[in-house]
């Protein structure tokens, strides 16, 4: 699968887990919102629908990289729907435990786990030191994410983990 992501500029160059990945050459890196692929699915925090298995077809996973306080703004100038990830738990050391605050790194690996590729996923995640925290935290979610076929499925495991008592 092809990896896109949209560089925002909006965060610390040293930080920026987009702009690793793409130094490794493990994502393509755009600027421009017409450079995003229109045939894809876009990774969009603030979709309806969640990522399942049923979107593992598509050949291109695009992310938008952003600062989360402009990320409405931003996700709304893409004019892409996509598909929401399921909560998945930060591992990384800016928002670690705080569920759906993912890192762009993140973000993908988890959307590829999701699809029925956690070696790529893992691959992604080694470049980072705390990248195994990730699977760590999220080892039980992400298998029970990938073996739901449906976004309705999804959406009951979610539940599963994340319904307050």
């Amino acid at each position: 699968m092809r990896l896109v992501v949209y560089h925002a500029s909006q965060c610390a160059p040293r930080k920026c887990t987009a702009l690793k990945l793409a130094r490794f050459g493990l994502v393509k890196l755009v600027r421009s919102f017409r450079a995003i692929p229109k045939h894809g699915t876009l990774l969009n925090p603030f979709s309806s629908t969640p990522l399942s298995r049923r979107d593992a077809s598509s050949k291109v996973l695009i992310a938008l990289d952003c600062s989360w306080e402009h990320a409405e703004e931003v996700f709304r100038r893409c004019r892409l729907k996509g598909r929401r990830l399921p909560l998945l738990v930060p591992g990384n050391p800016v928002n670690y435990g705080k569920p759906a605050k993912l890192s762009t790194v993140e973000a993908l690996a988890g959307a590829l786990h999701i699809l029925g590729m956690p070696g790529e996923a893992s691959r992604l995640l080694s470049k980072f030191s705390w990248g195994e925290s990730f699977l760590t935290l999220n080892r039980e979610l992400l298998r029970d994410y990938m073996r739901a076929e449906t976004p309705e499925q999804v959406l009951e495991v979610e539940r599963e983990y994340f319904t307050p008592l």
